[in-house]
Order: structure tokens, then sequence, then C-alpha cells
């Protein structure tokens, strides 16, 4: 009998499982209908879902409806704009509520939104992207039945972000990383809501930032009257960063708006409220900490939010002669006095009261005061401001847990009165703008990645004057570099509240600048954890002018003496206007842009070089080293122009394989050291009657162009005594070459043998053969070159024509009288029968080819 009930009870089991699992195949095309359906009747916009899932397991014994990657884009003014987007949602119902007729609405229990988005804008014309719901004349015709019907018992929203935008007012606020859960019957008309809440908050208005992902937590039962739409708080609990507060009140939602009736208190009045203020990340853990005193917020909100109007408030923040230590470190902030008033009486924004009448605090002798008012703060804000005292950088960390690679040191002290209104500083009107005093900064020491070196501050003077924020003093080093500088701001305060461009002039003085002290590359970690090197970046908030001079200023392996010029940095880039410098024993003077606004950095410069030593500049500096190789042996000077561009390394050195540009240059008192040229050594080995230690480049002129890696010389003359050489052609970056040498060969260098055999020739027929031209062609490249010349059948053709002539010269002479032109003794023919008899032709061309030849292969002839 067992067996048999066993046996029943598995198979009704597995039935149950069966159709368990094969009810999602069953009405899985209803559910997704009956959304789609739901969607595109309510709402004007475009809808779009991946999938839909249905799933009796998941949330058994309830069904468990998922939609994927569900989406709500909307339509003109906010075309193409996400309105939701939600990664996953489901919501529950009954089983039963799946086997209900086609007029008949499905009551859903719960739902739960993972990885979402939201959006909420208001354009300039005060609409919101969010009145998506069809208009009368776009609705269709009323269903008979409704697909869903709303019984919510409880919801959940995972990693949720929600934004709100206010183009009128410019202001954003951002919720981030939103996870909030309630529980509540939503059937009721009235009912208690318990929620819970975590998030991050941004805020920013008007280009300010006033929070950034500050944490907030809200636990509460909130007593909801859905039919006044009425939202009361109960039972609450939160915290923002780590300061609890307690509300009481209500929020109402009425036809103009919204309105409320709030306060608002800390529920004990213990200093670490204060530090509760401060994100966890940057305060430690606050109960380990020593505090006396009290610290206190206490608020209260009334009235009516609508177009026009905001509630009234007002907002204290106390402390009086409060302190606190961290167990961990040795010093402790005492004689803390906090007194802040934000007060709004009439409800309109521009009546906003923002007071710090005093904020004090002491670490050891070191006494620091501030306050503050600001006011008419919705059109244009109007502020009053006090700085005075001292602080001790290095008793920062040993007083407050500031988590630093290098503990800061130095003494900063300020004593400093401005007035100001926003307006002004948003249009530069620096005549409004009413300052006093000096903040001073000495010993200072800083270490950071973003710094190639330790830089260290001696002394620092800023003067807050009427008109203009002046640096009377900056007196600083960095590696075995040292600045001096001086100058003026002319917007700061744009800087520092609108996010304006920092705008400067300057003068700067230095003994020894090392580039490299300054300029190191930005190391950034991506998100799978790799660090990445990226190049030196120019600030995009500079926009100022630096006269600089500098005794010596060390480039890469240069050293450069007595710089001086104009720099002008703007958008990223620094312009250089008549930069002069001496090096190489001459001088060179630089215009032009380096600019690192693109992903690649990039220069574009004109340089003069002034009686510069040629070997040395062309040796050290891999650039010109590789535009003209041979320069490098080379003794005397050059004056050059050289326009050039192209990309640079994340050292800020060229990059050769981008560079561009031509050079022209004039030669003064040069001479060859061919021994030490490859190419050079080839020339002289194949032409022995160059001595190249006898070439004259003196004012020899050059035109060279240069890109893609390829320079190009323009044919131009090189004089050796009476011998012309014409030049020109190709090499690369890489070394390899192809250059054409043309010789003016005067018949003088061709040897003994065939100077007789000239001097054989009429006057007329001389002057005809002055010289033959030689062709020559260096390949290969300049470690290894490949020389050919046609020096050979160049002297093939003037045998050739030398026997030409003395063929015609001879006609109609007899046999004798051609042996004694050329020096031989008549045959004796009766003794002499062994004898080869030859021809004027054959021994002419005899004795031009043993010419050749000495000029070929013998050793040079003396002169």
């Amino acid at each position: 009998m067992l067996k048999k009930v066993l046996k029943g009870l598995g198979i009704f089991l597995l039935v149950t499982i069966i159709a368990l699992a094969a009810a999602p195949f069953l009405f899985k095309d209803k559910i997704k209908e009956m959304i789609a359906k739901t969607l595109n009747e309510n709402v004007n916009a475009n809808i779009a879902f991946e999938d839909v899932d249905l799933s009796l397991f998941k949330s058994f014994p309830q069904a468990n409806v998922t939609i994927e990657k569900l989406s709500i884009i909307t339509k003109a003014p906010f075309e193409k704009d996400t309105l939701l987007y939600a990664g996953e949602t489901n919501v529950t119902m009954s089983v039963k509520e799946l086997f209900k007729g086609d007029g008949e609405a499905m009551n859903l229990e719960s739902f739960s939104v993972v990885d979402g988005i939201v959006n909420i804008i208001f354009n300039k014309d005060g609409l919101g992207n969010f009145d998506i719901a069809l208009k009368e004349d776009e609705e269709k015709k009323p269903s008979d039945s409704k697909p869903f019907a709303l019984n919510i018992q409880d919801y959940e929203v995972e990693n949720l972000k929600f934004t709100y935008i206010d183009e009128g007012s410019k202001m954003k606020m951002v919720l981030d990383s939103i996870n909030h859960e309630g529980k509540g019957n939503f059937a009721a008309q009235k009912l208690d809501l318990e929620t819970k809440t975590t998030a991050k908050l941004s805020f920013d208005m008007d280009k300010m930032n006033y929070m950034n992902n500050v944490a907030i937590s809200l636990d509460a039962i909130l007593g909801i009257d859905l039919e006044k739409s009425k939202y009361e708080f109960k039972d609450n609990k939160a915290l923002i960063n780590q300061l609890p507060l307690e509300f009481n009140g209500f929020i109402q939602m009425v036809e103009a708006g919204q309105t409320y009736d709030l306060t608002f208190k800390t529920p004990t009045s213990d200093f670490k409220n204060f530090l509760g203020l401060i994100p966890a990340a940057y305060s430690g853990d606050i109960n380990k900490v020593k505090t006396t005193g009290q610290f206190s917020v206490d608020g209260k909100v009334k009235g009516n939010l609508t177009d026009t109007t905001i509630p009234a408030f007002d907002v204290k923040i106390a402390s009086n002669n409060a302190s606190f230590q961290y167990p961990d470190l040795p010093k402790s902030v005492k004689n803390i006095v906090i007194d802040t008033h934000i007060i709004n009486e009439t409800g309109l924004m521009n009546d906003t009261y923002v007071n710090l009448n005093k904020l004090s605090f002491s670490i050891d002798q070191d006494v620091f005061n501030a306050k503050a008012n600001i006011r008419n703060i919705a059109t244009n804000a109007l502020v009053d401001a006090e700085l005075k005292g001292t602080i001790n950088l290095a008793n920062v960390t040993k007083a407050y847990p500031v988590k630093l690679d290098k503990p800061l040191t130095g003494i900063l002290k300020a004593d400093v009165k401005t007035k100001f209104d926003m307006k002004s500083v948003e249009t530069s009107q620096y005549q409004n703008i009413q300052n006093s005093g000096i903040v001073s900064l000495t010993g200072f020491n800083y270490e950071g990645p973003e710094m190639a070196k330790p830089f260290k501050i001696n002394q620092a003077a800023v003067a807050f004057n009427p008109s203009q924020i002046r640096l009377n003093q900056f007196d600083a080093k960095t590696g075995t570099s040292d600045l001096q500088v001086t100058g003026t701001l002319d917007n700061f305060y744009g800087f520092v509240f609108k996010n304006q461009i920092l705008k400067g002039n300057f003068n700067m003085n230095s003994t020894k600048l090392v580039v490299s002290d300054f300029m190191a590359p930005t190391t950034t970690t991506t998100e799978e954890g790799k660090k990445t090197t990226e190049a030196v970046k120019i600030p995009s908030f500079l926009d100022c002018s630096v006269t600089a001079k500098a005794k010596t200023v060390v480039y890469d392996n240069l050293n450069l003496q007595d710089v001086s010029g104009n720099m002008v940095i703007r958008d990223e880039a620094v312009t250089l206007n008549n930069l002069k410098m001496s090096v190489f024993g001459g001088n060179i003077g630089l215009t032009g842009t380096v600019s690192t606004k693109g992903k690649t950095p990039t220069f574009n410069m004109n340089l003069g070089l002034d009686k510069v030593n040629i070997a040395e500049s062309f040796t050290q500096l891999d650039m010109l080293k590789s535009i003209a190789p041979i320069a490098g042996v080379i003794n005397g000077k050059l004056n050059s122009t050289i326009k050039l561009s192209g990309d640079l390394q994340q050292d800020m050195t060229p990059n050769l394989k981008t560079i561009s540009g031509d050079l022209f240059g004039q030669l003064l008192s040069t001479t060859v050291n061919d021994k030490n040229s490859a190419m050079l050594t080839a020339l002289s080995s194949n032409m022995k009657f160059i001595d190249l230690n006898k070439l004259n480049l003196n004012d020899v002129k050059a035109a060279l162009s240069f890109k893609d890696g390829k320079v190009n010389l323009k044919p131009m003359d090189i004089k050796y005594q009476d011998i012309t050489v014409n030049v020109g052609g190709t090499h690369g970056f890489d070394q390899t070459m192809n250059y054409n040498l043309k010789f003016d060969v005067p018949v003088k260098y061709l040897g003994k043998d065939v100077t007789n055999l000239i001097a054989k020739l009429t006057p007329a027929d001389q002057q005809k053969i002055t010289s033959i031209p030689v062709n020559g062609l260096m390949t290969g490249n300049f470690s290894q070159p490949k020389f050919n010349t046609d020096l050979k059948q160049a002297s093939t053709n003037l045998t050739t024509q030398l026997v030409k002539m003395q063929k015609d010269k001879l006609v109609n002479q007899g046999t004798s009288a051609l042996g004694n032109l050329i020096g031989g003794t008549k045959p004796n023919t009766a003794t002499d029968t062994t004898k080869t008899t030859t021809t004027p032709k054959e021994d002419i061309k005899t004795k031009a080819t043993g010419a050749i030849k000495d000029l070929l292969g013998g050793k040079k002839k003396k002169e």
C-alpha cells in the first residue's frame, strides 16, 4: 500500500514538474503580446525589448515574467533620448493569473528592476521628456479590457542611475548606484510603505559642483495616502555620508506642484556628526575618534514648490569650542567654531542667503579663521569673504588621516579680503572686484605621480590687489632645475568658480632648466587593471604668456646656453616666439608650435642656424643626423634655415618617421674628414685623381626637402680645384641612398700619355677636348656604399674621338711621318723583318687605353 502511495506521489510530482517546465512555452507568447499591448496603448515613444521569459521556478510558487533589455526612447523634441532603460525587469503574479481569459486583467504582485537608467530632462522651454502619455487625439479606441492590474505588495530596484537635468536653470542632479526596496499593500488607498534606500548624490548648478558622489541612505516608513497624494515620514533614519539625520513631516502632491512641511535634525549633538559629513574614505572610522564639544544640524522646510516659488527654509549648522583627535595621530584640531546659517524666508530663489559667520580652528599654535556671506544667489551671486591665519601643512597629516603618498610640508599664511559678483567674474569685469591682502607659502614640498621629480617651493607670495592678483614671488626647484617667476593672474575667480580658462602674464628666470625634470608621461590604469603610459599633456585650462630667460637649458642630450624668448600657452599648445639660444658654437633662433590637443602630440617649427658647428649639430641631433648624415664628417660652420613639422613621441622628442619640411644651408670655412665616411672612402678609391683633403666646400649652398622618411637633395655644384661635381638625389632615414654625381673632368687628370696625345693636336683641336663628363651613382647605404661610374666608357669615347681627329689630320701623309708623330723611328726593313707593323689607329688606341688603366687602377699622379 505504501509503495503504491509513494509511486502515485512520485508520478504526481513528475507531472507537476513537467507542467511547471512546460507552462512557459504555453503562456510566453500570451504574456509577450500583453506587455507590448500595454506599452503601445499608453505611451507615445519608441518601445523595444529584447525578449520575454516566463518561469514557474524562479519565484515559486508564483509565476515570474522577465523582460530583458527594455528601453523607452523619446520622440521630438527629445528625439532619440533614452527616457528609461532596464537591463532586466521581473514581475511576479499568482500562477492562476496565467489562466485568465482575454477579457480579464492579470494582477501583478511585485516587480524588480536590475541595471536601470532613468533620464528626466526639462529643456529651455520648460518641456519635459517624460510626457509620453498618448494625447486624446492620438489615443486608439478604448479597449474592453486592461491587460494588467497592479496589486503590488513589494518591489526592488538594484543599481539604478537617475539623472535630472533642467536646462533652463542649468541644474543637474545625478543619483547613481541606487539600491531601493519597498514593502506595502498598494491595493489599499492608505498604506505604510517600508523602504530602504542607498545611493550616491551629485549636484551641479550653473557649471559649479556642489556635491560629488555624496553617499546617502534612508531607512523609512512612509505613510502614503494615495487619494490625497500625501507622503508622511513616520519612522526614519537617514545618513549623508556618515552624518545621521531624522525627518518629520510630509510631502504632498498638489495641482500647482508640491507642498513641503518638513523638519530635520541630528539625533545627537556630538561633534562626531561633523566628521560624518566627510566621506568615510577620507575620515576613517569616526567611532574611534576622541571628540569634545558639539555639532548640530537643525532645519525646516515649509511651503510650495511651483514653477515660480520654492519652499521657505531655515538651516543652521553650529559648533562651539569643539575638538577632535584620531587615536593613531599625534596632533589634535582644537578650538573649532562653526556658525553657518542658510535661510530663505520669501520662497523666491534669489532671496536665499548663505552666511558663514565664522569658521575657526587651531593646530598647535597655528590659528585659522574664515567668514563669508553669499546673497542674490539665483541671478548674480554676491560674495564677501575673509581669510586670515596660518597652517603648517606638515601638521595636516599629523592631525587628520589624509591619504598621501608623501606628506606635505610648508607654511601657508593668508590675510585676504575679497568682494565680487559672479557676473563680473564671468564677463571679466575686473574693475568690479575688490581684493586686498596677501597669501604666502614657504618650504612647500610635493611629490605625486603627475610630477616627474619632487617639487619644492622655497618661497611664494601672491598679492590680492583691487583689479588683479599678482604673483610677487615664486622661487622653486625640482630635480636640478630652478625657477623664479613673477607675473599676474587675470581671471583667477573665473577659473575657480566658473571653470574658465586661467589667464596670466609671467616673467620666468632660471640658471638651469632641465626639461626632463618637468615632463613625465602620465600613467593611467585601464578597466582591466593594465597600466598605460600617455604622452605629456599641455594643460587645457591655461591661457598665459611667459617671457623666459635661462642661463642653461638641458633638453635630451643638448646643453643650450643663454636661452631667451616668449612662450604662449593656449588651447593645449605652446607657441614659441623668437626663442634664441647658444649651442654648437653658434646661435639658433626658433619659432613654432607644439600641440598636445590631439591624440598624438605634434610640432611645427622654423629654425635659423647661425654659424653653428656642423659636425656637432649633425651628430648630436638625431633629427639632423637623419636629414644629412654626411654632414657629420664636415668640419666648419653652417648658416641654415630649417622648416619642419611632424609628430612627437611620449618623451616629447620628434618621431623621425613622421617629420617633413625643407632645409637650406650655406657652408662656411669647411674641410672634409673622409676617413670617417665609408661613402667618401668609396668615392676617393674609385676616382683616383680626387684628393678629398683638397675639396673646397666654402660657400656651398645646399637645399634639402624631406617627407615620409625620404630626403631629397636638389642638384648642386661642388668645386674640386678645376673639377666641377654636380650632386643630387635622395636618401632615406633608414640610411639607404641613391645619389647621382656628374663630374666634369679636365683631360689633364687622365694621365701623361693622354696629355701627350692631345698635345700633338692642333691648338684648335685641343680646345675641343678640355674635359670629359663622367657620371657616378652612389647606392647602398652610408655604412656600406656602392659606387659605380661610366669612367671606362667615357675614356673609350675619348679614345675614339682622338683616333678620328688623328686620322683626319694624317690623311695623305706617309707611314714614316705618322711614326715620327708618335715618337717612333723608321723601321729597318732589311734587318727588322720579325716586327709586326701596327697601324696608326691601333697605336693611338693602345696608348690611350694604357692611360685609362693608369687612371682607374694606378697610383695618383703627383701634381
